[in-house]
């Protein structure tokens, strides 16, 4: 691991708010007189738009606009610099030892007289095409945002109520507090997408699984890597641990499924029959079965030790696409899975039977999940909905209402509350025995991939494609 201490890019959220400056107004104007002005010059209007925008903030402001956002990206500027056949700002401030460098009555290329009622008054930037770009309410308690790319993945520790890992688009995973902006490691050796992650049992250990086709295992305690675990030809979909010890399960898109001893960072068997991406899969509650689902429609019950098909769950009345996520009981009896189909099936484990059939959605199930102790479960879907089951009686108790998609679900541990990540880039708490929505959580800009609890059950951390993870107290929830 990489330590980055006193990260400036792990912080506690910050009360305020990006500033709006008054001479905005003005600065959209001239640009668009600018514009005007050198539209017969033949110039790329698409083209480094910043240049324009320096020269017009140095001229109003006395600085560049970089950092300051003074406009939003649907401007349509073009490049001013190369209509003047002038250096580039840049060398400008090269040349003056980086001073800032001023417009003077050299750089006037022609004098218009402009009548003040031509001017935009300030309230008519409202609502145009130039509008500011104001931060959104932001209720989270922490923002991680050392990622440079999209985020997929979050694990929480089980055993350390702070610790977080996060991995994304970047290649990259980190290890990170929550609250404690000044710390952070990361997880370095990925050549592709960081996938999925999750922490052992004794939380000990996390794997990392990557697109790069590889399960890396860090030592928590040393702060450093273990082993390096390969073996399939594809990106792995998801890595899990077994309940009761350091073997590791991972899924990939080549088909195959591995198991891996990570004490010894050595292979055990690999499970084939899949006839296309493993999509899903863990090991049961007890530790004795392993259930798997694939883009293939089907799932498998598999025997761990010896490697052995048990059971080939697939045709009428069981899913007719790709599955997409699974879900086992805790008393190890049921495996519940979902569908691009938008079907729901419970099959029980020992006999590789279907034995309820749950039709309510309407699109392709995301997200699955028992509720602990309690005859419930949950599904989320593309269709804007959450759907709380009562698994008795194979009905629905209740279904809730999302603005978009529900990417990701998280029964509350002790609670009988739900967390939902939607599409929408809010985080919502629901009661599974009401279906009220108790809670909505903002801060994220973009959709929601995954979300996990903290061991403690006082924070709930959720990562998104805007390229943060986000900390929000729950603690009144528990």
């Amino acid at each position: 691991m990489k330590k980055a201490s006193d990260n400036p890019t792990s912080s506690k959220k910050a009360n305020v708010k990006r500033p709006i400056y008054a001479n905005s107004v003005l600065f959209n104007f001239i640009c668009s007189l600018y514009f005007n002005v050198f539209s017969t010059a033949g110039g790329n209007r698409d083209d480094d738009c910043q240049s324009l925008r320096r020269l017009t903030a140095r001229l109003l402001y006395g600085t560049s606009t970089q950092g300051q956002r003074t406009i939003s990206r649907r401007s349509n500027l073009f490049d001013l610099r190369k209509m003047m056949n002038a250096p580039s700002p840049h060398d400008d401030e090269e040349v003056h030892g980086g001073e800032e460098v001023f417009l003077d009555e050299g750089d006037i290329i022609q004098e218009y007289t402009v009548d003040e009622e031509d001017l935009p008054d300030a309230d008519e930037e409202e609502g145009s095409d130039t509008e500011e770009v104001i931060d959104g309410e932001d209720d989270s308690t922490h923002t991680f945002t050392g990622h440079t790319g999209e985020l997929y993945t979050v694990a929480c520790s089980p055993t350390d109520a702070t610790l977080v890992a996060t991995g994304g688009g970047d290649d990259r995973g980190f290890l990170w507090k929550i609250n404690q902006g000044d710390w952070a490691f990361e997880l370095q050796g990925h050549q592709d997408s960081v996938s999925s992650l999750a922490f052992s049992t004794d939380g000990q250990l996390l794997a990392s699984g990557g697109f790069d086709g590889l399960v890396k295992v860090w030592d928590i305690s040393k702060g450093d890597i273990k082993c390096t675990l390969d073996g399939p030809s594809g990106g792995i979909e998801w890595v899990r641990w077994h309940p009761r010890g350091h073997l590791i399960l991972a899924g990939s898109e080549d088909s195959t499924v591995w198991m891996w001893n990570a004490d010894r960072s050595a292979y055990l068997n690999m499970f084939s029959g899949h006839g296309s991406t493993v999509t899903c899969g863990d090991f049961t509650p007890d530790g004795k079965v392993i259930c798997t689902g694939s883009d293939d429609a089907t799932m498998r019950i598999w025997n761990p030790k010896t490697g052995e098909n048990i059971h080939v769950v697939r045709g009428h009345p069981y899913h007719n696409e790709g599955l997409t996520c699974l879900a086992i009981s805790s008393d190890s009896a049921l495996a519940l899975t979902g569908s691009k189909d938008g079907s729901v099936h419970a099959v029980n484990i020992s006999t590789g039977k279907v034995v309820s059939s749950l039709s309510a959605h309407s699109d392709s199930i995301e997200c699955i999940g028992f509720a602990v102790s309690s005859p419930l479960a949950a599904t989320g879907g593309m269709d804007k909905k959450l759907i709380i089951w009562d698994m008795q009686h194979s009905s629905p108790r209740c279904t809730c209402d999302h603005e978009d998609g529900v990417a990701s679900l998280m029964w509350l541990p002790g609670s009988r509350h739900i967390a939902t990540g939607c599409v929408d880039g809010k985080v919502r708490l629901w009661d599974s025995l009401s279906g009220e929505c108790v809670k909505i959580f903002s801060g994220h800009s973009d959709a929601i991939q995954s979300v996990a609890v903290s061991a403690n059950g006082d924070f709930l951390v959720s990562v998104s494609l805007d390229g943060t993870a986000r900390a929000f107290e729950i603690a009144e929830f528990r």
